[in-house]
């Protein structure tokens, strides 16, 4: 059941999720940090947190058995049309037609469609047609033929329109079947600035925060730091930053690094900077949780991609024995 990603993108991740988790009770007893950090990578972390809510209420109310009531699997936490559809028809045969992005581009190619498929009308017409088109069929072998259909022969780009079975019936590929499926087109993705901070206390150790469970990146670690303000330096935003969200003052030394990242709404520009923390007792103020750690203890907590980043630059340093600020010197600001 893969969601805006490919195949081979995922085995690797499976396969140490499983060697993690072989079941839905191992699942349930992990602490969230190791569920994270196992799901490390692959993006969409509300997914991670999902799997381990679910899991937790499989294991309380289920007795470790994942519910076939259509009713009950579907209340379960990230449990969605798709995913209800996919778990139904592919482990308990039950005949509900799964909609995915495969399936949506077949049926709107077979069509014609110019209907746009991001309308939730639109899909809900296409998924009733995906179930009357499944009819008397074998649910498992329906659906994962139409995934596969769209997976491996009716493809976004040169489609082998040739080798499809519904190659008579298709009235897309009368015409131009690229231009099929039609889209609304999106809002233009705005650029988000922030200001982030590497908070040195010593030569070797640095300042990490817990972001709140909920929410974009929930229950992940990173680098203190926040959105800039209209008319704001970025040496500014770092400070208050870390006031608001941590009750410290810093120093802000050199600048470290740019780093830039897209998530589904908007581009991430993350300016990131040494800083010298003055000796305030640092409080979780706007955060979930802080802690002062080494390069080597970073290993085992999860981090999303634009901090890892941030964390491979730091590895460089340390290899190199580069002291990222020297200690004795004054502020410069």
């Amino acid at each position: 059941m893969l969601q805006q990603t490919r195949v081979e993108t995922v085995v690797p991740y499976f396969l140490r999720w499983m060697d993690a988790f072989p079941n839905v009770t191992a699942l349930a007893d992990a602490p969230l940090e190791t569920v994270l950090k196992t799901w490390e990578g692959l993006g969409y972390y509300a997914r991670a947190r999902n799997l381990h809510r679910a899991a937790i209420v499989v294991r309380d109310q289920y007795q470790g058995q994942i519910p076939d009531d259509p009713d009950l699997l579907g209340a379960l936490p990230g449990i969605g049309p798709y995913t209800l559809a996919a778990i139904q028809s592919l482990a308990f045969g039950r005949p509900m037609a799964v909609l995915d992005g495969n399936v949506e581009r077949v049926l709107s190619r077979v069509l014609a469609s110019d209907a746009p498929i991001n309308d939730p009308k639109v899909k809900n017409g296409l998924r009733d047609l995906a179930g009357r088109l499944m009819g008397d069929t074998d649910p498992r072998v329906f659906n994962e033929a139409m995934m596969e259909l769209g997976a491996t022969v009716c493809l976004p780009r040169n489609p082998r329109c040739t080798l499809c079975p519904l190659h008579p019936l298709c009235r897309g590929a009368k015409t131009d079947p690229t231009r099929f499926p039609v889209k609304l087109k999106k809002k233009k993705i705005p650029v988000v600035e922030v200001g982030a901070a590497v908070t040195w206390r010593d030569p070797e150790t640095f300042l990490i925060a817990k972001r709140h469970p909920e929410g974009l990146l929930g229950g992940m670690w990173e680098f203190p730091g926040g959105k800039r303000e209209a008319n704001e330096s970025l040496v500014d935003c770092v400070k208050r930053e870390l006031q608001e969200e941590l009750d410290i003052r810093v120093d802000v030394k050199d600048f470290f690094l740019h780093v830039r990242h897209t998530f589904t709404h908007f581009h991430l520009s993350m300016h990131v900077f040494h800083c010298k923390w003055n000796g305030d007792a640092p409080k979780a103020l706007d955060c979930a949780d802080f802690r002062w750690v080494r390069f080597a203890d970073c290993v085992k907590l999860p981090f999303g991609k634009a901090d890892r980043q941030v964390l491979a630059a730091l590895s460089t340093l340390a290899d190199n024995s580069i002291l990222p600020i020297k200690f004795s010197q004054k502020n410069n600001h």
